[in-house]
Parts: structure tokens; C-alpha cells; sequence
């Protein structure tokens, strides 16, 4: 076990974060497995529509655990694919946001000069665009679905990480170990990629972690405007879905999608908040 992740660990809330991350992680890891086995059927746990079943409360009985929708189907599959489809977005949005700002950070920083002017240009121009009007732009080009907005979300949410990387990497560029490296012959990205990067490595991370939920908090919105997810069991989805039977007493699909959507939200952020108070020199010191 790491130092940082032993810290974490020692810490009773992180440790209650990381347990419940864990939780999520398996549960679309399990809803990724259902829906590449069922895909495309309309008997599948998720997507399977029982009309003598419709608005059924929750109870311990199969079919029924966490209740079911206006349509007959389960509830329980259906937040399993929710997560999966939150992971997949927040995960794979959050991954390439952080490398392109990382990429580009350290170029500025280390370069200087005519990198670092583009670079900068690069930042103003996309900082400018708001995400959710870049979305519906995609979503009229390409079509309903995911591609829009993982797209829209990785060109917009880099900026601040790349600000982040060029700052540590100017504070990096004049100490004494790359001074020496530079002396003793070594070529400028052999220096960035094996000295200065590793040094921004704390930077990322809590960007990642950062960016996480930012990302699935606004699949989850796209997707309740109905430009989302498409033909899947989003939180989105469900929430928009639930919000008619809500009048009729049936309280639970909008209850534990909302739960669902709200513990992975918090979990993420105080971990943010943890690694933050952790890994920033200035809070260190």
C-alpha cells in the first residue's frame, strides 16, 4: 500500500469515500457485464417491461428489491447501469481532459516562447466556450447520445489543468536538479518526460478527481433534457422518467436514483478535497 492511499486509509471519512468509490466501480464494472451480455435484447434485466408489474413498491422479493418504474421494469438493474454509464463517461472524459492539459501545461511551461503563446491562446479560446452550448452544437451535428458529450466535455474541461501543469512546470524549469540535467547534456524532453513530469503527478491526480464528478453530474443533466443517453438506463433517464409517477405516490425510482447519483458525488469530492490537503505544498506546509 502506497503512502498517500495508507493516508487516506488512516483517515475515517476518506476510508468511507474510497469504500463507497469502490462500491460504484464494481457496480458498473457488473452493470458493464450486463449490458454487453443482454445488449440489444428487450428481455434484459434492465430494459425488460412487465405491464402487470408497473409502479411496485420495494420490497424483498425478486424483481422488486428497490421497486419498479412505470413500465414494469426493475429499478436495482437499471441503477447498475446508471453507474456504468456514469464511469464511463466521467472516467474516460476525465482521463483525456487531464492528459491534453498535462501535454500541453508542460510544453508551455517548459518551452516557453512561441509554445507557450499558443498554448495560452488555446486556453482563452476554449475557457470561452460554455460546455452545456457546445453539447446541444454536437448533439445537432452528430445526433442524440453519449459521443456529443464526452466529446464537448474533454475539448472544454482541460483548461484549468493545463494552467495548473504550466505553472508547477515554470516553478520546476529553474530549480537546481534541472539546471544539472541540462549541464550534464541531457535533451529537453528526456528532462520533461523523466524529471519535471513526475513532479506534476499530484496535480493530476486531483484534477482526475475533481473532474469526475463534474462530468457524470452533467451526463446525468444532459441526459434528464433528453440529448443524452439514449435507450439506456441513465440516472438522467430515470429521473426524467420518474417525475410523473412522483404525483402518484410512487416516490421510489426518483428517491434511489437521486441517492445514487448524490453518495457518488459526495464520495468523489471530499476525496478531491482529501488528496488536495494532501499533495498541495503550499496546504503541506
Amino acid at each position: 500500500m502506497t503512502p498517500l492511499l495508507k493516508e487516506l486509509w488512516r483517515r475515517v471519512p476518506a476510508r468511507l469515500c474510497l469504500l463507497a468509490a469502490l462500491a460504484y466501480a464494481l457496480a458498473a464494472l457488473w452493470g458493464g457485464a450486463e449490458w454487453l451480455r443482454h445488449r440489444g435484447e428487450p428481455s434484459a434485466p434492465f430494459n425488460h417491461v412487465r405491464e402487470q408489474a408497473r409502479n411496485l413498491p420495494p420490497a424483498l422479493e425478486r424483481g422488486r428489491l428497490l421497486g419498479t418504474d412505470n413500465l414494469g421494469r426493475d429499478v436495482a438493474p437499471r441503477l447498475a447501469q446508471g453507474a456504468r454509464i456514469a464511469f464511463q463517461i466521467g472516467v474516460s472524459t476525465s482521463l483525456l481532459s487531464v492528459a491534453l492539459g498535462a501535454l500541453l501545461g508542460l510544453v508551455a511551461g517548459f518551452f516557453g516562447r512561441v509554445a507557450d503563446t499558443a498554448v495560452q491562446l488555446l486556453c482563452a479560446v476554449f475557457s470561452a466556450i460554455p460546455s452545456i452550448l457546445l453539447i446541444i452544437a454536437l448533439t445537432l451535428l452528430t445526433g442524440k447520445g453519449l459521443f456529443a458529450l464526452f466529446l464537448a466535455l474533454s475539448l472544454t474541461t482541460w483548461v484549468s489543468t493545463c494552467r495548473q501543469v504550466r505553472a508547477e512546470t515554470l516553478r520546476q524549469r529553474h530549480l537546481p536538479y534541472v539546471l544539472a540535467a541540462q549541464t550534464l547534456g541531457y535533451s529537453r524532453w528526456r528532462i520533461l518526460s523523466r524529471h519535471v513530469f513526475p513532479n506534476t503527478a499530484h496535480i493530476l491526480l486531483v484534477a482526475f478527481s475533481t473532474r469526475f464528478p463534474v462530468a457524470v453530474s452533467t451526463e446525468v443533466f444532459i441526459s434528464f433534457l433528453g440529448i443524452g443517453a439514449q435507450d439506456q438506463p441513465s440516472w438522467g433517464v430515470m429521473l426524467n422518467n420518474a417525475r410523473g409517477g412522483l404525483w402518484q405516490g410512487c416516490w421510489w425510482e426518483l428517491t434511489f436514483a437521486s441517492l445514487a447519483l448524490f453518495l457518488l458525488l459526495l464520495a468523489f469530492n471530499h476525496l478531491a478535497d482529501t488528496l488536495r490537503d494532501l499533495l498541495d505544498p503550499a496546504l503541506r506546509a
